[in-house]
């Protein structure tokens, strides 16, 4: 089942996210929820702030990048596998010279700024089976987890710019907390829920 993405402006997009435990009710059924909704949005991840629930799960699929020619072929070949589910994730290191690319958000559509972020990262998580993993990632990989497992932070891709950026796209952001913006898939925006 295809869910609503939580708009930019909802106070679950800024609280940090509580781990669960295997009984966690349906997590299954969420889990196909969220990879549905991702993929009928079109994006490369989603974490379960952007559906309304503050837990430390978020998923990653990089294969819609894996066409793109600006990626060495070996690169190609590693985001077109890449599929992968996160649960109760920890980052342990953040390494690296920080490199610039621009980085979109389901929760905050229309907008899209270079963010800054280290090309390497080591991060330890449970997978759907709650079987723990310590895996390092790099590049674009990397890239996607981080901006994901901010989500679970309650930290937004916005939030990294620079006090100027943002001051530019405050019109916009404003905008879309209200729902005065397009996207083409289902969204939930907190200003308008609350007018009835």
């Amino acid at each position: 089942m295809i869910l609503p993405i939580v708009a930019y402006g909802d106070p679950v997009l800024k609280k940090k996210a509580k781990p669960i435990t295997p009984d966690y009710p349906n997590l299954s059924t969420l889990l196909e929820n969220m990879y549905e909704t991702m993929y009928g949005a079109s994006g490369v991840g989603l974490a379960a702030p952007q559906i309304g629930l503050a837990i430390r799960v978020f998923l990653v699929d990089t294969s819609p990048f894996a066409g793109d020619e600006s990626f060495s072929p070996e690169e190609q070949k590693q985001l077109e596998n890449f599929k992968k589910t996160f649960i109760n994730a920890e980052i342990l290191e953040e390494e690296g010279e920080e490199w610039g690319f621009s980085e979109g958000c389901l929760s905050i559509p229309g907008i899209n700024e270079d963010v800054f972020r280290k090309p390497v990262v080591t991060i330890k998580y449970q997978d759907k089976d709650f079987n723990t993993h310590t895996e390092t990632y790099t590049g674009l990989i990397a890239r996607v987890i981080q901006h994901e497992y901010d989500h679970i932070e309650g930290v937004l891709f916005t939030d990294k710019l620079s006090s100027l950026k943002k001051r530019l796209i405050k019109g916009k952001l404003t905008n879309i907390s209200k729902g005065k913006c397009s996207a083409e898939y289902r969204m939930k925006f907190p200003m308008v829920s609350k007018k009835r």
